[in-house]
């Protein structure tokens, strides 16, 4: 495996996130993809992505994690794991997995896949494909999960919650369970991308939060041993921000189907910044020195009372696509913190859209808006 660099500059990222398309047959309406999807024709090809994939190497990445939209809609999918693989990096696919089958999961298996994680939107059918915008999806996740398991492939089920499948919570649980997966996501949706377009269809009320994290903290203590349990609430109700990505451009690094390198998958929201892509540029010197990257890496930016603040190199300040979403500036500090004066003003929001009837899904597809 290549070592990871010493020396000058910012730490080498520790995972990449490669988005290989955006096509993907799932329309689902909390897509965390830009509302403007790149089309087919401006992809990056299999030769460009083996070369970003020897260059992450070389610059000290450790885990690459195939995804899109649905990775799978690309035909080299096996042979892009194959050479990362090759490079000595840990290979994840994040997939809707509803184009896999037998022989496709064989092949990624021989080609060096190391994990999978299948997205869930349900635990039956019904409620999953409603939500997916796809018949038949959730019937073949759940076969496509058993064949995971068959080829002794480590399996993650990735449960994103809203308000419209959070009350299915502990189904969803016994689900994983019977399926053996060895952990589960129970992500709250965060509003970026179709998301935030989604949001008053997609908000919890707090009474459904605090349910659920009872039901989770349950869960942990039961299966301890059996299932490990991650757990991401909405920014909404937080007091703190998170740690968002690890920090701007500090752990991550994403690139684009087209090919531009970005700190995070919504980064793109910041129509201010500049983003390079791998077809003009090293991604090591975009990753050191892109302006881009070094705008809200650290704590240097940070306006006050971040810059003062005692956790400041533990959340990083938070989400700068939340702060412009909903302050409208990216350096303005993030509403879920308590102490921005626009923290009253999110979980406003939330209270009210949540304690509303929800509205029709905008499902994620091209010309959606």
């Amino acid at each position: 495996m290549t070592g990871r660099v010493a020396g000058p500059g910012p730490e080498p990222p520790l995972a990449l996130l490669a988005e290989l398309t955006h096509r993907c047959p799932l329309q689902c309406p909390y897509c965390s993809n830009p509302l403007a999807l790149e089309r087919a024709a401006s992809e990056l090809d299999t030769a460009t992505w083996c070369r970003v994939f020897d260059e992450a190497a070389a610059l000290g990445v450790l885990q690459v994690h195939f995804s899109g939209g649905e990775p799978a809609a690309r035909k080299d999918l096996e042979a892009l794991v194959a050479h990362a693989a090759g490079q000595g990096l840990y290979t994840n696919l994040i997939t809707s997995a509803v184009l896999l089958d037998a022989k496709r999961i064989e092949a990624l298996a021989k080609a060096g896949l190391n994990h999978v994680q299948i997205s869930l939107q349900d635990h039956e059918p019904r409620g999953a494909d409603r939500i997916g915008g796809y018949a038949g999806g959730h019937a073949k996740k759940l076969d496509v999960a058993r064949l995971v398991r068959a080829a002794g492939l480590p399996l993650t089920l990735n449960a994103v919650m809203h308000r419209q499948n959070l009350d299915h919570l502990e189904a969803m649980i016994e689900l994983a369970v019977g399926l053996g997966a060895g952990r589960l996501e129970v992500a709250h949706v965060q509003y970026y991308g179709w998301g935030l377009r989604n949001r008053a269809a997609l908000i919890p009320t707090r009474a459904q939060l605090e349910r659920a994290t009872e039901i989770v903290t349950a869960a942990r203590a039961r299966l301890k041993g059996t299932l490990v349990i991650d757990y991401v609430v909405p920014d909404y109700y937080a007091r703190r921000p998170k740690s968002c990505m690890g920090g701007w451009a500090r752990r991550f690094v994403n690139i684009s189907p087209a090919g531009k390198v970005l700190p995070c998958h919504a980064a793109e929201t910041i129509t201010t910044l500049s983003y390079e892509s791998v077809t003009d540029r090293p991604l090591a010197a975009i990753w050191r020195d892109s302006p881009a990257f070094q705008r809200f890496r650290g704590t240097a930016w940070m306006p006050e009372p971040c810059r003062s603040c005692d956790r400041r190199e533990i959340d990083w300040g938070g989400c700068r696509c939340q702060a412009l979403a909903i302050a409208g500036q990216a350096d303005a500090v993030d509403p879920a913190c308590e102490m921005s004066p626009l923290h009253e003003h999110l979980t406003a929001i939330a209270a009210g859209e949540s304690g509303a009837p929800a509205p029709e899904f905008t499902y994620r597809r091209i010309g959606a808006l």
